[in-house]
């Protein structure tokens, strides 16, 4: 077990987690990375990755705090929870408010249409082009930029505050798209156990600035946490070479292929 130093001064999130026995996350109950089952336990991908290794640096429980997904940051900043476990994507806009642990890991963007594709969506750029299309999509989500840059203009997306709320704008004809990263759109669909929705199969990944979107999303700190988020790493890294850690996300519909490989926090925070 590793134990942070200086245990119980004032301002060591680690030691003081240690101490009370427990430690709060914040979560956007979105599956597949962070949500509350039926019953009420909490669990995802990146809850059950954290759990491994907060139980291996001392920490015993997790408690969840239930955060929109826009306002995870800032619930973080102002010690509402201690990390934030959601698998959100770091992007160099967020690493200026907090602080990532290392990529867990990595995957791009899917959509969901109604039954047969009839206004034959494919891409970001298709919705761009249609003269009526609307797209349901996440508030503070990565896509809405996404969107936007793929000349998605914002009258045209339905804005909503989660998962459920998406797979139903799309249900009711509110929307004729709805966005969210892939196994998070997946999840919802087997979930939803729908026959009138459809995952866009032959999706064509949005290139934003010449770059590929690709997200690699990770465990979040609060800026002064450095020595919580690198002993965080260090568990985390270990997970990777003995492989517990794709044991972990293949539980959650992830596969080789959304491994994080060797990308760090720090390579992608740079803008």
């Amino acid at each position: 077990m590793i134990m942070a130093s200086g245990c119980g001064q004032t301002g060591d999130t680690l030691a003081e987690a240690i101490e009370r026995g427990y430690i709060t996350v914040g979560f956007a109950n979105e599956k597949p990375y962070a949500y509350k089952t039926a019953d009420g336990e909490l669990t995802g991908e990146a809850v059950e990755i954290a759990r491994v290794i907060l139980e291996r640096l001392g920490i015993q429980e997790m408690r969840g705090e239930l955060t929109e997904f826009s306002s995870l940051i800032a619930g973080l900043q102002a010690k509402r929870f201690d990390i934030v476990t959601a698998g959100m994507f770091i992007n160099a806009e967020r690493c200026e408010a907090v602080a990532f642990a290392n990529p867990e890991y990595s995957i791009g963007e899917a959509i969901a249409v109604k039954k047969g594709n009839p206004l034959n969506i494919k891409s970001y750029e298709d919705i761009a082009n249609h003269d009526t299309a609307k797209v349901a999509v996440m508030a503070g989500a990565v896509e809405i930029g996404y969107l936007e840059k793929s000349g998605v203009s914002k009258e045209r997306m339905v804005i909503v505050q989660d998962q459920d709320a998406a797979i139903n704008a799309l249900q009711s004809g509110r929307a004729d798209v709805m966005t969210m990263t892939g196994p998070a759109l997946q999840s919802r669909l087997d979930t939803a156990q729908d026959p009138n929705i459809e995952r866009v199969t032959d999706f064509e990944q949005p290139v934003i600035d010449g770059q590929d979107v690709r997200g690699y999303g990770a465990t979040a700190f609060r800026k002064e946490d450095t020595a919580f988020r690198e002993a965080f790493n260090a568990e985390l890294e270990k997970m990777k070479e003995s492989g517990e850690l794709l044991e972990i996300l293949r539980q959650f519909g992830f596969t080789e292929e959304e491994l994080p490989g060797d990308a760090t926090a720090e390579e992608l925070c740079k803008p």
